[in-house]
């Protein structure tokens, strides 16, 4: 018996799974790229989005403004030399508790030696003291907790990690007994500390200050929310947000890294515009036989909000190999048969050997998985959870993507002032791509003009046609409409939302 969330005709022929993909095809799920030391030249930049990737993830945890506004400029030529669009994401820092290591000396730890955490920055680094970058660790751990200290953005794959069990607190030093050997190189190193509430807040002055400046100055599109606890965490980030002008549109992305943002999950849900798992810290803190059950739980629960759902941490071992492994390959494809939207690249583009390779063959799993995801049953199961009577817009939306399924159209053409409707759209997860138009409004405050999106925008029919028109070509030009498809239109005539199915002439 083959999974119900697996579309397969029967009976299944095995040699049908060896012929190959259609070349045109390319994922629907978004690929988020960390872009770093190995990805930051406009040439491999360009190869990136050539192999897929649509987000461009900046992690000011390093770096300073100047590196990464040199990132962002070469993003930005690649963007224009390919004709792919990409958007930008902030990746704060939050409440992340680093190792302090100055001199940037490799530091050698051995199983069964005891090693001092200690909040005195002043000390250097050593296999005896390892200073840190929080004062309050001695009062939220106790013996027997548990504190792992790992290479930033580890893979597991490397022994530049190494697990530690608290002994005893001397004052403001936590004495630990080393687990396991190993070697920690490098500048910089992430600790967390296994199910301890840490006091720190979740956006840190050093965040307020990158997102108000070089945010601000490059007009972000989504901010990743890193250690995100609590309801209130997104609410003060989005107040901030909507203080620097430029921002005030800038998508909040929640971050879920330890059991306080498990818990709390419900509720952050409901404020986030989309949320991130973070896998790598969620291992840590949780046992590793309910990270799946979480992973799964939470991608419905996104799915049903109609927010997308991120997964992180899925091919680690491309950081240094071409190919990932096979449990890689099928973790990939589950995230998507569950239901994500987006999965996100870490070390493997940041710092690893073959950031474009990675992007390629993520893609490529991903749309093998899309080709056999049971959307009509998905489509069900949303239309059931969401219940009479719906919502105008969630009618529409839905009405759109039942319409484009049963006409087998190419794509969805939405007119959309913030989005929304698009996303409304996309919720209900069409196999085909959604087209989102933006039709400008004039406005004016009698001081100045400004041009805003209007889904209800005042215009004539002429006036739809012509834009119409246009993103038809676009969809051309792109290769996802041929002469004779059927397209689907979602868009709004006066008072009324409407949904139209056109067929292409030659």
């Amino acid at each position: 018996m083959h999974s119900s969330q697996l579309l397969l005709e029967e009976p299944i022929r095995m040699a049908t799974i060896l012929e190959p993909s259609k070349a045109s095809f390319s994922a629907l799920t978004k690929i988020v790229g960390t872009l770093g030391p190995r990805s930051r030249s406009v040439e491999v930049i360009s190869a990136c989005l050539k192999a897929g990737m649509t987000v461009a993830r900046f992690d000011v945890s390093w770096g300073d403004a100047e590196y990464h506004q040199g990132t962002l400029d070469n993003l930005k030529t690649a963007i224009k030399s390919s004709k792919k669009l990409c958007a930008v994401m902030l990746d704060t820092v939050g409440a992340e508790l680093q190792v302090v290591n100055k001199s940037e000396k490799a530091i050698t730890l051995k199983a069964d030696d005891k090693v001092i955490l200690t909040p005195d920055q002043g000390q250097e680094a050593s296999s005896e003291v390892l200073p840190i970058n929080f004062a309050g660790l001695a009062k939220a751990v106790k013996q027997g907790d548990t504190i792992f200290v790992g290479q930033y953005l580890f893979t597991g794959s490397e022994t530049t990690s190494v697990w530690l069990e608290v002994d005893e607190v001397q004052g403001g030093d936590v004495v630990c007994v080393i687990k396991n050997s190993a070697t920690l190189a490098g500048s910089l190193f992430t600790l967390h500390a296994s199910q301890i509430q840490i006091d720190l807040p979740t956006l840190s002055e050093k965040d307020k200050q990158v997102i108000s400046t070089w945010g601000v100055q490059n007009k972000i599109d989504f901010l990743s929310l890193s250690y995100t606890r609590h309801a209130q965490d997104v609410r003060e980030a989005r107040e901030y947000l909507s203080k620097l002008g430029d921002l005030s549109q800038t998508q909040i992305f929640a971050k879920i890294e330890n059991v306080e943002g498990l818990t709390h999950f419900d509720e952050i849900l409901q404020e986030a515009d989309g949320i991130i798992l973070s896998r790598g810290n969620l291992g840590i803190d949780l046992p590793p036989e309910k990270v799946f059950l979480f992973q799964k739980s939470a991608v419905y629960k996104c799915n049903m909000a109609g927010k997308p759902a991120v997964v992180t941490r899925v091919v680690d071992s491309m950081t240094d190999n071409l190919r990932p492994t096979r449990a890689e390959a099928t973790d990939v494809a589950n995230a998507v048969l569950d239901g994500c939207d987006a999965i996100l690249l870490g070390a493997e583009t940041l710092r690893g050997l073959y950031p474009v390779e990675t992007i390629s063959t993520v893609g490529k799993i991903c749309a093998e998985a899309e080709k056999v995801f049971n959307q009509d049953q998905y489509f069900k199961r949303t239309v059931k959870f969401v219940g009479e009577p719906m919502s105008h817009l969630e009618s529409i939306a839905s009405s759109a993507v039942r319409a484009a399924l049963k006409v087998k159209a190419s794509v969805i053409i939405c007119f959309t002032s913030s989005g929304r409707a698009a996303r409304l759209i996309a919720k209900y997860r069409p196999t085909m791509p959604v087209l989102s138009v933006v039709i400008p409004r004039l406005k004016t405050n009698q001081l100045k003009w400004s041009f805003t999106g209007a889904f209800e925008a005042e215009s004539t029919n002429a006036t739809k046609e012509s834009v119409l028109k246009v993103a038809l070509d676009h969809g051309k030009a792109s290769g996802v409409i041929k002469s004779h498809d059927r397209v689907v239109v979602c868009q709004k005539v006066g008072d009324a939302s409407v949904v139209k199915i056109i067929e292409l002439e030659d």
